[in-house]
């Protein structure tokens, strides 16, 4: 049984790949281009990819593939129904990032909150050292308790940053982009009225029809002047000119990106070069990569070709 990553690179370096290797003729590319694609999986029995598109021409063109396993829970670039047609499994993978996601959304918090780095760049600047009483208050913060945390998309990812917050004294409300997830645990309020009365808002939920450019301009006008915006779910909810256009006009205290529209992020994009940058925190879509999360990442994989096989044996003899 031949097993091709295409673009491995995406997974960065785990150790447990092993878990991989031993269930067949394992071969790994760092990225693969487009036009790459057919040619190194026209003898695979088994795919694994990230973000390459599995579309109707590899499906066609590849008619070995038995099982494309998706490392990511997203299946956005896979074509599903051409997959179901030949006869294709296609598994993902859920959950394996949710602590860390969680994580990396209070790191932004906190540090749009707080601004840790320039109290250490004050203090390695020397200013302290000259100062005349033992603190500083260059940039006064306020604390997480007592405030309203809106969370927009009430999965395992937000469910697990409202009992954060909720840790933090912070009082949590939610609105579900899919109108499904309801807990009454938390408020549950409508956009409009989430905006207008949080004081930190976090994306957590999916890019679809619903949540397509979901924040523009008039929704972010909605929210406090003193409010922090942070997304962590996919790029395109937020509309990034209209974004940058809030930060640079002060609509809003701060936000923090993990997602962008374009990734990776254009050299174009009006997020680059607004004037307030020390308002905006921007990542390069890390927040689900913890080395926890990739190395739970691989195992499910293991486990999915492992589950796969044993449900086909007649792989075992490919």
């Amino acid at each position: 049984m031949k097993i091709v990553f295409l673009d491995a690179s995406t997974v960065g370096n785990v150790t447990n790949k092993d878990e991989i290797r031993r269930l067949g003729d394992y071969v790994e590319y760092p990225v693969t281009s487009h036009e790459q694609r057919i040619e190194r999986l026209v003898d695979a029995d088994v795919v694994i990819v990230n973000k390459v598109k599995i579309d109707r021409d590899v499906i066609a063109a590849c008619p070995k593939i038995q099982l494309v396993c998706v490392a990511a829970t997203g299946l956005n670039n896979i074509d599903l129904a051409c997959a179901e047609e030949k006869g294709v499994t296609v598994k993902n993978v859920a959950g394996y990032s949710t602590n860390s996601v969680a994580q990396v959304t209070f790191a932004l918090v906190l540090e749009l909150l707080i601004r840790t780095q320039y109290y250490n760049e004050y203090i390695q600047s020397g200013d302290y050292s000259l100062s005349p009483i033992f603190t500083h208050y260059g940039k006064p913060f306020a604390e997480l308790a007592g405030k309203q945390h809106g969370i927009i998309g009430l999965g395992a990812i937000g469910k697990r940053v409202a009992a954060i917050a909720e840790a933090f004294g912070a009082h949590v409300c939610y609105y579900s982009t899919s109108g499904k997830n309801f807990v009454s645990q938390y408020k549950h309020l409508d956009l409009n009225e989430l905006l207008h009365t949080s004081d930190i808002v976090s994306i957590h939920a999916p890019l679809n029809e619903r949540t397509n450019n979901l924040l523009g301009i008039s929704q972010l006008r909605m929210m406090k002047p003193s409010a922090i915006l942070v997304n962590v779910g996919r790029g395109g909810i937020v509309d990034e000119k209209a974004l940058a256009e809030a930060i640079d006009t002060n609509i809003i205290a701060g936000a923090g990106l993990d997602v962008f529209t374009q990734e990776p992020i254009l050299p174009q994009n009006p997020l680059l070069t607004v004037k307030n940058r020390e308002k905006l925190l921007l990542l390069p879509h890390i927040a689900w990569a913890s080395i926890e999360a990739r190395t739970l990442l691989i195992s499910r994989i293991a486990e999915n070709i492992k589950n796969f096989v044993e449900n086909n044996p007649h792989l075992k003899r490919l």
